[in-house]
């Protein structure tokens, strides 16, 4: 039976994460000679302060959704897939060979094809991972980290000797052409008389993340694959005695990872550089795993925590901008918040689960099933009866 109930699971425990991450923080801002409510102003005023901020938010917060969800699948089934930066660069190649060199007629068709190229490159780029865990009984975190060091020079190497444009110094693809690139929010939602920022990244592609939410939790918790993959979570021995096969869960869980993790591209390679660069996802795979451990593997967690690290993101690009607080402390911010969610998880769950306990009423005695009111005498033992407890045979 639980100690805690299920709101103080999923809301209070991450919240008081968040309040202590917050707190050390602002004893860092204080440490370096600066005033942390100040800080804290600009970081919501950057953020959230106007729809430009709200643009950049949202397009930070597409990426950590996509590879939020990739980790979080693979969580279910105790895989700790740190390879989503690498299958998203290879996401990111898919999306470049069908933009470049399929001819689109509209974004809609565009959309689809490059996501499904993205996807497949993603999932295959950890298919491999999954396949040497399955059969060879390598780590999956070993392998998708040098994999990830694998996709970074693999990447290099395309686009400075295959798709870099002749004449050109800069190790990128050509431009997309104008069929395939998607629309921002901002024409999105001027049909509907709402302003949005023009500058701002955000794109149609945060739609296509939300969607992946509600795609991942109805696979996960509504259907027969779902159920085997949470199973093979909670006890791979229980599972495989009741005929789950370990080697089928493990690729199959690897490749839904990876192809969320692929998906990425959709968004920063097509949606707002609308080219290939080096370097495009800018970290969002390992953020992932922040994003992930904060929303409880759970795609309504994994949504919320991913636009929390949104706003980290744009504000601490304010901070750097208008202050003297430099780019790395969002690093710092955001290795709090990883270490007071994950690492240090237990230390805000035991004092509240002695909390509820100390709280909570007790309850009545359970009366055994077999209760008489006229139990029966036990019979004597051995001892009592004055028997030797090894009585000798005797030699026929």
């Amino acid at each position: 039976m639980d100690v805690m109930p299920k709101w103080a699971e999923v809301i209070l425990v991450p919240l008081i994460s968040l309040l202590l991450a917050a707190l050390l923080s602002a004893l860092v801002i204080l440490a370096i000679g600066e005033d942390p409510i100040a800080a804290v102003t600009l970081m919501v005023k950057g953020a959230l302060g106007s729809t430009y901020g709200w643009g950049y938010t949202l397009y930070y917060a597409t990426n950590f959704i996509f590879t939020g969800l990739a980790v979080a699948v693979a969580f279910h089934a105790r895989l700790f897939n740190i390879g989503g930066e690498g299958q998203a660069m290879l996401g990111g190649l898919g999306v470049a060979i069908a933009a470049l060199y399929i001819p689109w007629p509209h974004w809609t068709l565009a959309l689809i094809g490059c996501g499904v190229m993205a996807g497949l490159l993603g999932a295959i780029w950890a298919a491999i991972p999954g396949w040497l865990q399955a059969k060879r009984g390598s780590h999956v975190v070993i392998t998708t980290i040098m994999f990830n060091f694998i996709a970074a020079a693999l990447l290099n190497y395309v686009l400075v000797n295959v798709m870099r444009p002749p004449g050109s110094m800069d190790p990128a693809s050509a431009r997309f052409p104008e069929a395939v690139h998607l629309p921002t929010l901002h024409e999105l939602l001027a049909p509907l008389g709402i302003a949005f920022s023009k500058s701002a990244p955000a794109n149609v592609s945060l739609l296509v993340a939300t969607a992946a939410c509600i795609v991942v939790w109805l696979l996960i918790w509504r259907t027969r694959l779902g159920y085997e993959i949470r199973a093979y979570g909670h006890s791979q021995p229980a599972a495989k005695y009741a005929g789950i096969s370990p080697v089928r869960i493990t690729m199959v869980t690897m490749i839904i990872s990876g192809a969320l993790a692929g998906l990425m591209a959709i968004n920063n390679v097509m949606g707002e550089s609308e080219r290939l660069v080096l370097n495009a996802t800018e970290g969002a795979g390992f953020i992932g795993i922040a994003v992930a451990l904060m929303g409880r593997s759970h795609p309504v967690g994994v949504f919320f925590a991913a636009l929390l690290f949104g706003f980290l993101y744009q504000g601490g690009a304010e901070l750097a901008l208008w202050t003297s607080i430099p780019r790395e402390l969002i690093v710092v911010i955001q290795a709090l918040v990883i270490l007071f969610t994950g690492a240090l998880d237990n230390m805000v769950r035991m004092p509240l689960e002695r909390l509820f306990l100390m709280f909570r009423r007790p309850g009545p005695l359970p009366i055994p099933l077999t209760a008489s009111p006229n139990p029966a005498p036990a019979a004597p033992s051995r001892r009592a009866r004055n028997e030797p407890l090894y009585p000798l045979r005797k030699r026929v």
